[in-house]
């Protein structure tokens, strides 16, 4: 049995690190219901323009954009994963990023060539480590994203698109379903397809002024813009839910230890106390 004193020191130390936990687990309760605000206050914007990109996709108008046109051959793919900046937020970064790299593996195999986009720093450093060919990443965006920190390496992403370098874009993200379950997420983002956005009840042409060139290149690249920051905004709302839940167990865990280390404290001082009990009686005894 451990001595008092080394018991007392590891006590110490679990009471310490669930100091931490405890306030982390508060400053992530408060930055979730910020950050589930902001979520919501998009999702409306972030549907209806999906609507908006299903009707155009089944319509007919005298120019058909790049972003509407399926490619017959897939020779290079795009990937933009969505992950956060920080750790310490359970198994949300790894259940994303083990379906991109799934996803990764089958292109390989299928002889596609695959350019990455990383928006957060974790899903940066694991593509790096993966080897992969990042062409463009945005990290270090704090706890309220903005657009303009994000258009640029979406930009590249976009462009590339537009200059045949990808055959298509897919989006990995996770999605944020309540307080305790968010989902990992891979959603295609171009070519642009009414099928995988959902069939209109009803579909129709739109009247283009002045023309639908100068419009469908503004509409769709506003289409594209609003995914991502909807994924972001999803992202961070997931983000810290899930390190809410993890620093509240983390703190469940700390407790649970400090009883059991307490008892095996307690164990050792009343057996350390009855040992000097007996040797007095003992010495009493020969006198």
């Amino acid at each position: 049995m451990p001595g008092t004193k080394e018991v007392r020191t590891k006590i110490k130390s679990v009471q310490n690190t669930r100091k931490i936990t405890k306030a982390m687990e508060m400053v992530a309760a408060s930055k979730m219901r910020k950050a589930q605000e902001r979520m919501r206050s998009a999702r409306p914007y972030a549907e209806k323009i999906r609507d908006v990109a299903a009707h155009i996709s089944f319509a007919n108008p005298e120019y058909r954009h790049p972003f509407l046109v399926e490619r017959d051959t897939v020779q290079r793919a795009g990937m933009i994963v969505v992950t956060t900046d920080k750790g310490l937020c359970g198994a949300l970064n790894t259940n994303v990023l083990r379906m991109a790299l799934a996803q990764y593996k089958q292109w390989q195999e299928e002889g596609e060539e695959v350019d990455v986009c990383c928006i957060g720093g974790k899903g940066l450093g694991f593509m790096q480590r993966l080897g992969a060919n990042i062409v463009s990443e945005a990290s270090g965006l704090g706890d309220r994203p903005r657009l303009e920190e994000i258009i640029g390496a979406l930009k590249v992403m976009l462009d590339g698109y537009m200059a045949d370098r990808f055959d298509r874009v897919t989006l990995f993200y996770t999605k944020f379903i309540n307080t305790m379950k968010q989902e990992p997420v891979m959603e295609s983002l171009l070519p642009v397809s009414g099928e995988r956005l959902g069939t209109p009840e009803g579909s129709w042409d739109y009247i283009y002024e002045p023309e639908a060139k100068s419009v469908l290149d503004q509409v769709l690249t506003r289409y594209i813009e609003a995914v991502i920051f909807q994924a972001v905004a999803e992202n961070m709302s997931s983000e810290q839910s899930a390190r809410m839940v993890a620093m509240k167990s983390a703190s469940d865990n700390a407790a649970t230890l400090i009883d059991e280390l307490t008892l095996i404290y307690n164990k050792s001082r009343q057996a350390a106390i009855t040992k000097e009990l007996s040797e007095i009686v003992g010495g009493a005894a020969a006198v």
